[in-house]
């Protein structure tokens, strides 16, 4: 697997060796000592795979008291990608990355405990995976807002973004509870 480094070193792009020809192709999608080797020290605990069409926009969400990183790859479509650092002790507090992620390219992305996380479909249909750290908690669950001007995000859409009501009512980043 290969690193591809983004301007939040936490947060970083694994593009997988892929094995391909006329049948098909492979690739490991998770390998616990080849991610360890990487620097990546994770106990997954859950698998999450969503469908959703063009212009859905979910995000940008985080857990306060059962922090989850994840590992998250699209398996068909393609993505934007964003994670927010929500960790106030970062240097990067506040800041931003996004990337593509897409079925052609099976790249992957680690986002570490204490960041937002959100994407927007950018094809017809995306199917989304990720595996988490801890498990979905209801009760800890908060909401970044996805348009805050603050953050600026240039989410890549179509018209109008398709949003559930939590992802409407986000926090803006300045009373957005936060990690130490």
């Amino acid at each position: 697997m290969k690193v591809i480094p983004t301007t939040i070193p936490d947060v970083i792009l694994i593009e997988p060796r892929v094995f391909g020809d006329d049948r098909g192709f492979f690739f490991e999608s998770w390998n616990q000592r080849t991610l360890a080797d990487l620097g990546i020290h994770a106990e997954f605990v859950q698998d999450n795979h969503s469908r959703s069409q063009k212009n859905v926009l979910r995000g940008l969400h985080y857990q306060i008291d059962h922090a989850q990183g994840k590992l998250v790859r699209v398996t068909a479509g393609e993505v934007f990608d964003v994670a927010v650092d929500m960790r106030r002790s970062s240097p990067t507090f506040g800041k931003w990355v996004g990337f593509t992620l897409s079925a052609d390219d099976k790249r992957m992305a680690w986002i570490p405990p204490g960041f937002a996380h959100g994407f927007c479909v950018t094809s017809d249909w995306a199917e989304f995976l990720y595996k988490t750290t801890d498990y979905w908690s209801p009760a800890d669950e908060r909401t970044l807002l996805w348009n805050d001007p603050q953050l600026a995000i240039p989410w890549p859409l179509e018209g109008a973004p398709v949003l559930a009501s939590k992802d409407v009512a986000g926090t803006p980043l300045d009373r957005a509870e936060t990690y130490a």
